[in-house]
């Protein structure tokens, strides 16, 4: 699935990934290739981010960065203060703060 990070300033993620979890109001959760379509908020907290490479990391002019978790190449982790998230037809678009 695609995934897009985008914050009032720049786009901070854009990639194919394996799967995203996020911190929702309600609890974090996680979506795969075909999640049903949603539309959620987001709160304070990490977006976890599972993929294959770090090939397209991306950084702003606020020098935000999407780092490496732990010792695992393939989970990159995104802090965010709030946001929203929507994801149809594989593709997740996530407007954060």
């Amino acid at each position: 699935m695609y995934l897009e990070i985008v914050s009032p300033e720049a786009t901070l993620f854009s990639s194919e990934v394996d799967s995203v979890v996020v911190p929702g109001v309600n609890g974090e959760f996680e979506m795969l290739k075909g999640h049903a379509p949603i539309v959620s908020l987001l709160k304070e907290g990490t977006i976890k981010i599972h993929t294959h490479t770090q090939s397209h990391l991306v950084f702003d002019e606020l020098h935000a960065e999407v780092h490496p978790h732990n010792d695992d190449d393939s989970i990159l982790t995104l802090k965010i203060q709030s946001g929203t998230l929507e994801m149809k037809d594989n593709k997740v678009i996530i407007l954060a703060d």
